[in-house]
């Protein structure tokens, strides 16, 4: 069963910006630094809407020729994939066209229908349109592309791991995006990261106020920025007199 975070933390999460978060995650060292988020390439096509925060749901597309009808999968599997996930849902579509963004799978039609599913947006390194309908609906895109048509687009296959942004995403996975981009939370540290992200405020926050001070000074910021020196133990002091 994927794994699902009360929905309080869900709710926590969404009030916290992108950056905040890749810099919570941080202090756990459970990934390098340069991984787990999507490159600039996906881009936040609604800015204004709330923060996404929501579990992935996985699919991929082709749209540039209407291929063999054998290849194709029915929509109604996706559907079945999505309602598998626990809510709120993001689906992430991986483009295999190349190049990508040839015909888009995502506008007022396809939103609506995975709204009423429990979606709250979509991820995907392809294309989408209909940006006034699907603005209104409240549904937010993270896209690579805008564009007009849809082309010949069909399903390729559903549940299965993506990549977008050069960000490898599992069914399941938990989703966060803003203004930023998007990045994926490991479940391991899901619930500590409200917390986490205080102490990267309480961390920050000095060094922001002396900056916007007008006490602030070079010094002043390199002595605030200078860890106090750790007392020796009992064994170096009585080293250092040797």
């Amino acid at each position: 069963m994927p794994t699902e975070h009360p929905a309080e933390l869900i709710r926590q999460l969404q009030a916290i910006t992108t950056p905040t978060v890749a810099n919570a995650i941080e202090l756990f060292d459970v990934r390098p630094r340069n991984r787990g988020f999507a490159s600039g390439s996906i881009r936040c096509v609604f800015p204004d809407l709330p923060t996404l925060v929501g579990y992935a749901c996985t699919a991929t597309i082709k749209a540039d020729a209407p291929g063999d009808a054998s290849s194709h999968v029915a929509p109604h599997v996706l559907w079945d994939h999505v309602l598998s996930m626990p809510a709120p849902r993001v689906v992430v579509i991986q483009d295999d066209d190349d190049p990508p963004a040839i015909g888009s799978l995502w506008g007022e039609v396809n939103s609506s229908i995975f709204m009423a599913l429990g979606a709250v947006g979509v991820v995907t390194d392809g294309g989408v349109r209909d940006l006034d309908e699907v603005r209104a609906m409240g549904f937010q895109f993270f896209a690579r592309e805008v564009i007009v048509s849809h082309a010949y687009v069909h399903l390729t296959g559903v549940g299965e791991p993506v990549t977008i942004g050069g960000l490898t995403i599992n069914p399941g996975d938990l989703l966060h995006g803003d203004k930023h981009g998007v990045l994926q939370i490991p479940h391991e540290v899901a619930a500590r990261i409200p917390e986490a992200t205080r102490t990267v405020e309480e961390r920050e926050r000095p060094i922001i106020e002396l900056c916007h001070s007008p006490e602030f000074t070079p010094e002043r910021l390199r002595q605030l920025l200078t860890p106090p020196a750790r007392p020796a133990t009992a064994g170096q002091a009585e080293a250092s007199h040797h």
